[in-house]
């Protein structure tokens, strides 16, 4: 494991997992995850470690990206222009620090919960709203896009009052107080995704409700996925049996990706 900053600050920085190294293996494709936590100080990357390593030993490389949280140095705009920053710069930094052994050509992102939010607001940033931060012209190099139990709508999560109000402490207020953040934060007032997207959300979910993800995915076009018997956590733990759904989501996409 190499870590790699794509920036100043401490938590500008990914750990990148290879696979194992071997004559005559084609360049590894490469997926960046953005771990959950409701975008808080207290949560970090180190959850998303087990997974980064099994990824890797499937074959992919992979970049586990810290971003600043909130109760950080963290929030609004700073979380997102992390996100947007890690997203631009790291595959060619992973790229110039692994040499040959990633494609950089093909970039996925996994993001679970916040996380998962995160993924999907990155790679609809050139739908932004003009100024916003994070913004992007053209469409994000990316090949895909999967998003397990995301935060899909922030708007209706603020309204649950899921996470103790993290929705309002990312943002600085509710909808009422900040809509401008709304509209440029949240994925269910960005439209349809124009990546292939997958979102996998557990039926058992404790701490998200489906509904949401059946909702969001419904209107903005992505394939959904919803594992029985599967709560927040599962999707994130490689000892699961809802992990082979992920991974053959991450497969799905590499496959369309070489058509």
């Amino acid at each position: 494991m190499t870590t790699i900053a794509y920036g100043t600050h401490p938590d500008q920085v990914a750990d990148l997992h290879l696979p194992p190294s071997g004559a005559g293996r084609a360049p590894a494709p490469l997926v960046l995850l953005l771990h959950g936590g409701f975008w808080r100080e207290p949560y970090d990357r180190s959850g998303l470690t087990p997974l980064a390593g099994d990824l890797a030993s499937r074959g992919w490389a992979v970049l586990n990206a810290e971003y600043r949280r909130v109760g950080g140095d963290g929030g609004w705009p700073t979380t997102f222009l992390d996100v947007a920053r890690a997203v631009d710069v790291l595959p060619d930094e992973a790229g110039r620090v692994a040499g040959g052994a990633v494609d950089t050509g093909r970039v996925f992102l996994l993001g679970h919960s916040a996380g998962g939010h995160l993924a999907l607001w990155a790679a609809l940033r050139h739908r932004l709203p003009e100024g916003s931060p994070g913004r992007s012209a053209e469409l994000p190099g990316l090949a895909g896009v999967v998003a397990l139990a995301p935060v899909a709508d922030l708007r209706g999560t603020y309204d649950l009052g899921s996470g103790r109000g993290a929705v309002a402490d990312l943002l600085g207020g509710g909808p009422a107080q900040v809509a401008d953040r709304y509209a440029a934060a949240d994925p269910a007032a960005l439209g349809k995704v124009d990546l292939p997207t997958v979102v996998v959300h557990g039926e058992r979910d404790e701490n998200l409700p489906v509904e949401m993800a059946r909702r969001y995915a419904a209107a903005v076009g992505a394939r959904l996925v919803t594992p029985g018997n599967c709560g927040h956590f599962d999707l994130v733990d490689p000892r699961s049996p809802a992990w082979r759904l992920v991974v053959g989501a991450l497969d799905d996409l590499l496959a369309t990706s070489r058509e």
